[in-house]
């Protein structure tokens, strides 16, 4: 169940999904998915039985609530996978075979930004994408306090030292600010 903070009023899925170009035959990982499965479910419909939704999260419940309801609409084509994206290696994901990568609100939680993005990148395929949507540096009366939102300008210049280049910086809803990779 979504939140009074939840859905599509605060970042607009498909929105994110058209930036990436998500489409059939695909395969995409959420990385740090939750467990309302909000990009999970519309990637799944988007790339269709031949492609494949990574839904990837650190906390079994959220994992267990997404599988249920894949079990339930009856879903093949999402895979849970439970992993700490903060370890390099430890996602049982292949290394460069995912088409898009999504972190949605995710590097916020962490004070291993750098770990994360490696982890991340090292499963991206050489020319796929990275979608990381995070708060603005706003005053705002919902997310995260100051100090811990990730400063846009130090992410473009870590990805970009791990092997990633900003195709696009884009607005992802009032709070948010979007930016899309391309991995080289």
């Amino acid at each position: 169940m979504m939140g009074a903070v939840g859905g599509n009023a605060l970042i607009d899925v498909n929105f994110i999904l058209d930036k990436a170009q998500v489409g059939g035959r695909m395969s995409l990982a959420d990385f740090g998915c939750g467990s309302s499965g909000h990009f999970v479910f519309p990637a799944a419909s988007a790339i269709g039985k031949g492609g494949k939704v990574y839904a990837v999260d650190i906390l079994k419940p959220a994992l267990e609530a997404i599988s249920r309801r894949a079990k339930q609409e009856n879903i093949s084509n999402v895979k849970i996978i439970w992993s700490d994206i903060e370890i390099f290696g430890a996602t049982k994901i292949e290394a460069n075979s995912v088409d898009v990568g999504l972190l949605i609100n995710t590097l916020y939680q962490s004070r291993k930004r750098a770990e994360i993005m490696r982890e991340v990148i090292r499963m991206i395929k050489k020319g796929g994408k990275l979608i990381v949507v995070e708060w603005k540096s706003i005053d705002s009366p919902i997310g995260p306090p100051d100090e811990e939102k990730v400063k846009k300008d130090l992410l473009e210049t870590a990805a970009k030292r791990l092997g990633l280049q900003t195709e696009e910086e884009f607005e992802a809803g009032y709070y948010h600010y979007g930016l899309m990779f391309t991995k080289l």
